[in-house]
């Protein structure tokens, strides 16, 4: 297995434990053990478990960005993209019912690493830029901080019906909320 084969696993394993079960839950000898190596040498490629929980984040918040940008060269409109928005989040619970790393984690805000909390807000930043960019695109809201307090919203509200659909085991949640805050003028219909 080749060195960058082994990290690329690693990050992969690593950001599936831990969506299911948050950094705590990310067990060196559990992911050594998926990934058909040796604890050790785990460390080869990550010199602590604040670094790999840092990388694993990372990564997650640059896919988020290449999804995001995906939704928008796929879409006419901004207020397309907007609509799309929740399916990035749904995506998690399709896939063994996992939560979005970035929320899982910052639950965890007390017992992370400060490089790792880094770049779990750096996917809050991203989300909420993101929406911002759309909602003043789609004509929605006029201002920089009226589009920022609305993105905020939105990021919070899916990320809330992600969390409540999963307690649940239950994705039809997930769609009856998001539909709720189309209803409701929150997401554009």
């Amino acid at each position: 297995m080749a060195a960058t084969s082994a990290k690329e696993m690693i990050l992969s394993e690593a950001r599936q434990i831990a969506q299911a079960h948050g950094y705590n839950g990310m067990n060196f000898r559990e992911l050594a053990d998926r990934v058909g190596i040796k604890p050790a040498s785990i460390y080869h490629h990550f010199a602590s478990k604040a670094d790999l929980g840092a990388a694993v984040a990372k990564r997650y918040w640059e896919d988020a960005v290449a999804n995001l940008d995906a939704i928008n060269a796929e879409e006419d409109d901004a207020e397309a993209s907007l609509r799309r928005y929740p399916e990035v989040f749904r995506r998690s619970l399709e896939s063994d019912n996992r939560l979005c790393l970035g929320s899982f984690m910052s639950a965890e805000h007390d017992d992370l690493p400060e490089s790792v909390m880094k770049e779990v807000q750096m996917f809050t930043d991203v989300n909420v830029a993101w929406l911002s960019r759309m909602l003043v695109l789609a004509g929605i809201v006029g201002s920089d901080d009226a589009a920022e307090t609305r993105a905020r919203a939105i990021f919070a509200s899916i990320a809330g019906a992600q969390l409540m659909a999963r307690s649940r085991s239950d994705i039809t949640l997930f769609d009856t909320l998001v539909g709720a805050y189309r209803g409701t003028g929150l997401l554009p219909l």
